[in-house]
């Protein structure tokens, strides 16, 4: 079984590479793919939905996965502590609006949904329980926006009610839906957007990614041996 681990910045994937023995198979396209070890690959996708969806489809082409794993940091809406682990039980895209033409709004359209599932969030669920991993299950927001607290932050919140809010993994979602591969997305809280009289708390983006990353990759190896 081969899983790709799909990231949007070299930031993100910066302690895999430091502490395994990875190496680069090629560039393509601007999307660089790596082996970290037999059955387990990890590409640089880029930032946005556009990038995200090109990163993921080129991976899928050339690498045949069985499943995709999002991994990266995200925005929370709910009173979650800066570092907090989720597991996406499915996404939803909030910058799509086609309204006008009388669909409600987030559908996105060839594919006709709003909402992407993940796959077998349950037993995913189990597996990150087995290894001692506390986590949250959640819906995340995907969008073309930085997002930050204020007006645009509230309508997401209200309208799709999401646990997150990321910049990538809706596409992914999308683009393994159309091609039958198994998706799943862990996200690591970086900040937080909704909630009122909250101290500002200070995120250390190298250490998350790095305690991210600690968690993704005995998580990946247990889908690559099927347990």
């Amino acid at each position: 079984m081969t899983i790709g681990l799909a990231y949007a910045m070299g930031g993100e994937i910066e302690s895999i590479l430091n502490t395994t023995d990875a190496k680069l198979l090629e560039t393509v396209c601007g999307v660089s793919v790596y082996e970290i070890e037999p059955g387990l690959l990890a590409y640089l996708g880029g930032v946005g939905k556009v990038n995200a969806a090109m990163g993921a489809q080129l991976f899928i082409d050339r690498y045949h996965p069985d499943w995709l794993v999002n991994a990266g940091v995200a925005g929370s809406f709910l009173d979650l502590s800066i570092g907090t682990i989720v597991l996406a039980d499915c996404f939803v895209q909030h910058d799509v609006d086609t309204t006008p033409m009388g669909d409600p709004i987030g559908l996105v359209s060839t594919v006709n949904r709003v909402d992407f599932p993940t796959s077998e969030t349950e037993r995913l669920s189990g597996i990150l329980t087995a290894q001692g991993v506390e986590h949250r299950v959640g819906k995340v927001a995907t969008g073309e926006v930085f997002m930050t607290k204020g007006e645009r932050a509230d309508w997401v919140a209200r309208t799709f009610a999401p646990a997150l809010c990321e910049m990538e993994g809706g596409a992914i979602a999308q683009v393994c839906l159309r091609n039958g591969v198994k998706f799943t997305a862990l996200k690591s809280v970086s900040d937080r957007l909704c909630q009122e009289n909250n101290a500002e708390e200070f995120f250390n983006y190298a250490e998350a990614m790095e305690k991210l990353n600690g968690i993704v990759l005995p998580f990946a190896r247990a889908l690559r041996d099927g347990k």
